[in-house]
């Protein structure tokens, strides 16, 4: 589909490491102008690992934005020039000291299409084993939690768990988890 959108003027408002904010005057289609706010994050990847007994392995964390404490599957942002599965596996073994062999896409997630670019990519480890916390970044405190996959799955129906891309890996995770089985 090509842009109904024809950019008038792009200026940075904001920038540091992590976002990016931009503001567009933009002419619409039906010649209408219009003034937009783009947040631009890097790219992340989002891994629910799951245990050989059935046991979804979450983080908590505090969330400085929200202010507030969540529980969510493992996340981080793609380093420049890194794959998503990559970023995946990394980040399993940074923030609970698991791997896995058995790795399953379960897509892409856009999570605030209106004024967000920042996509997740989203994978299921299966059959995941401990083998040791590598060490993390420095701002990163996480508790690694165990719970039964099916109890994840039903705190994220009832709104326990809150966050996007966990929520909907959860809820991928509660389809494709036994028909790999």
């Amino acid at each position: 589909m090509p842009d109904p959108f024809k950019v008038l003027e792009s200026r940075d408002v904001y920038k540091n490491p992590w976002i990016q904010v931009r503001e567009d005057r933009v002419i619409r289609e039906n010649g209408s102008t219009g003034l937009y706010g783009i947040v631009t994050m890097r790219a992340g990847s989002s891994v629910l690992a799951v245990t050989e007994s059935g046991e979804a392995l979450l983080v908590r964390q505090y969330r400085y934005a929200i202010n507030q404490e969540t529980l969510e599957v493992v996340s981080g942002a793609l380093e420049p020039g890194e794959a998503p599965l990559a970023a995946a596996r990394r980040e399993l073994r940074e923030e609970v000291g698991y791997v896995s062999d058995h790795w399953i896409d379960a897509g892409r997630l856009d999570p605030f299409t209106s004024l967000v670019n920042s996509p997740n990519f989203m994978f299921l480890a299966l059959d995941a084993r401990k083998v040791g916390i590598l060490p993390a970044e420095e701002d990163e405190m996480v508790t690694p939690v165990k719970l039964p996959l099916d109890l994840a799955v039903q705190m994220a129906v009832d709104g326990a768990i809150t966050h996007g891309a966990s929520c909907a890996l959860l809820l991928k995770a509660d389809r494709i988890v036994d028909r790999t089985r």
